[in-house]
């Protein structure tokens, strides 16, 4: 079984199925998936360019409690700019401060995922935007009655009339939301400089781990391009009730399974796994290392194995690479709400 490394480390702004984890893969192939630096931006869809007004919007929206029901809740409780967007939490509080049961991801550098949540079922930023909104167990707000509130708000009615030209409605928010999403690129990290030329960007400590990382520890075989993701979902032996793809798909295959997350700014986005279940980076290492199970709770394989072969001195190596992926975040005022 090969040896998948750091495949579910970090619910919310986070549906195709995945291609089964292959053993007999040529290693040819395996060679193939590489790193690289992050793009300076993200990309935009036909249908939602970026604007400097719909981002202003879509940051007002973000920041705006009046988008729960409850009217308590905002994108940035769980997403906070201070936390690298995420809140420092194993599992935040969602609708009625009932515990969430699964970890909330960074919204940073999320404008170049094409997978969104750890089950994947949206495959959009837009289509992503909605559904914390609309989750009974989250932010618990009915569109249409979020519309009818935005209307009375005359802020909110001239804004959506200048950007889309039309009143308030849920697809202008999604948009909103998705364009301002994409602005929360992360600076050039350490590693990009490397990447880019400036050898001298990493440690000697960090450079060993790389070079585990792409090598004996095999982590690449899942955390390569420029988000340290492939996107796909793995079964890596974290236990919870959760079957996480399987809500999506309806494949018995698919229980257990989650996305791949990134590993952008992966120091500042702790508790990590799907369920918040370990509180560092050492943590996790050490359970790639050390602490998976031989089977997954249903008794089937699981996509991952020990590196039991390995040298437990490596883990500080490897964890000290993780730490050159962070970048600077941009700086977002909180905006005047109307």
């Amino acid at each position: 079984m090969k040896r998948l490394f750091l495949c579910v480390l970090l619910l919310s702004f986070s549906t195709v199925v995945a291609q089964e984890p292959n053993d007999s893969q040529p290693e040819s192939q395996t060679a193939k998936r590489k790193l690289a630096p992050l793009p300076r931006a993200a990309s935009a869809p036909n249908d939602n360019p970026t604007t400097p007004a719909k981002v202003e919007l879509g940051k007002t929206l973000f920041f705006d409690p009046r988008l729960s029901g409850d009217n308590k809740m905002s994108c940035a409780t769980c997403h906070i700019p201070d936390k690298a967007y995420g809140d420092g939490l194993a599992l935040s509080p969602g609708a009625g401060g009932k515990l969430l049961v699964r970890n909330t991801p960074t919204c940073l550098n999320v404008g170049f995922l094409n997978r969104f949540f750890w089950d994947g079922r949206a495959v959009s930023l837009e289509e992503q935007a909605l559904g914390p909104i609309q989750s009974p167990v989250e932010m618990n707000q009915n569109l249409e009655e979020l519309e009818a509130e935005l209307a009375e708000i005359p802020g909110y009615v001239s804004e959506f009339e200048k950007v889309f030209g039309t009143k308030p409605r849920s697809d202008g928010i999604a948009k909103a939301l998705a364009a301002f999403q994409r602005t929360l690129v992360t600076e050039p990290s350490p590693f990009d400089r490397y990447l880019e030329g400036d050898k001298d960007a990493l440690s000697d400590r960090a450079k060993k781990g790389l070079e585990l990382f792409q090598g004996d520890a095999g982590c690449i075989r899942c955390h390569s391009g420029p988000l340290l993701s492939d996107e796909e979902f793995y079964r890596i032996g974290v236990f919870s009730k959760d079957e996480g793809r399987a809500i999506v798909t309806g494949k018995k295959e698919d229980r257990y399974r989650f996305r791949t997350p990134t590993l952008r700014n992966i120091a500042q986005t702790g508790p990590y796994m799907h369920n918040g279940s370990l509180k560092t980076l050492e943590s996790v290492v050490t359970f790639y290392y050390r602490d998976i199970p031989e089977t997954g709770r249903d008794g089937l394989p699981l996509d991952a194995e020990a590196l039991s072969g390995q040298s437990y001195s490596e883990i500080g190596l490897i964890v000290e690479f993780l730490k050159s992926l962070t970048g600077k975040t941009p700086k977002v005022v909180p905006p005047t709400l109307p």
